[in-house]
């Protein structure tokens, strides 16, 4: 008895390409740290026109960064983008209700309990740091920067009205300020790099201090 075959369906695979969203993340926190910083530098005054800068540039442009870098398994970047998207959506939060946006709950807020806050992105900003070494020296300038900001900006909020919060002041609007003209340096220089296919601004090697294994070196910018 002969044996019938059958036909093997025939499979199409599509395969999506996404740009690599570096360049729309770096200009985020650019531009989100370049407007905050000069309220603390005393250029402005307020920080009620801060929000729609935080939650558009700060927060939306960094966590969709992220998730397109989470898809294209970017894992530095996915992190490094939504862990300070979100970071920014609660300073958003934090400035309306010290607004009195969300009624009279700013009456028994604690604004300290930002600055812990801050402590606990100071911890978790030294491992990113770590890592950040093995990116390139422009992001890990960034990441040094960040790791001086926030530490400062507790100090701030800790010993405000004394000496040692005026200088977590100054310490925290100068380091947002370079960090703002390093992010826009990092922004443009991904984007010309990978519109034109080749090194055109330089972000600088890795230090190669530490080796990465053989699944994670394709996981940096």
């Amino acid at each position: 008895m002969q044996q019938q075959s059958h036909p093997v369906p025939h499979v199409t695979e599509t395969k999506i390409v996404m740009s690599d969203p570096t360049a729309l993340g770096v200009f985020g926190l650019a531009m989100v740290t370049f407007v905050a910083s000069s309220q603390k530098m005393g250029w402005t005054s307020g920080v009620t026109y801060l929000i729609p800068w935080a939650l558009f540039l700060g927060s939306i442009a960094q966590i969709w960064a992220s998730t397109i870098d989470f898809r294209k398994n970017n894992y530095f970047g996915a992190i490094v983008l939504g862990v300070y998207g979100l970071f920014w959506i609660a300073v958003a939060m934090h400035w309306a209700t010290s607004l009195g946006w969300f009624g009279p709950l700013a009456e028994n807020a604690d604004p300290r309990q930002f600055a812990f806050a801050c402590i606990g992105y100071g911890i978790f900003s030294l491992f990113i740091l770590v890592a950040s070494l093995e990116a390139n020296k422009v992001f890990a300038g960034i990441l040094v920067l960040i790791n001086i900001l926030l530490p400062a900006l507790a100090l701030s909020l800790l010993k405000k009205g004394t000496p040692l919060g005026d200088v977590g002041h100054q310490a925290a609007a100068w380091s947002e300020l370079l960090i703002s003209l390093l992010g826009f340096y990092a922004a443009g220089a991904v984007f010309l790099n990978s519109y034109f296919g080749r090194t055109l601004l330089p972000l600088g090697a890795p230090m190669g201090w530490i080796r990465k294994g053989a699944s994670q070196s394709a996981l940096s910018f």
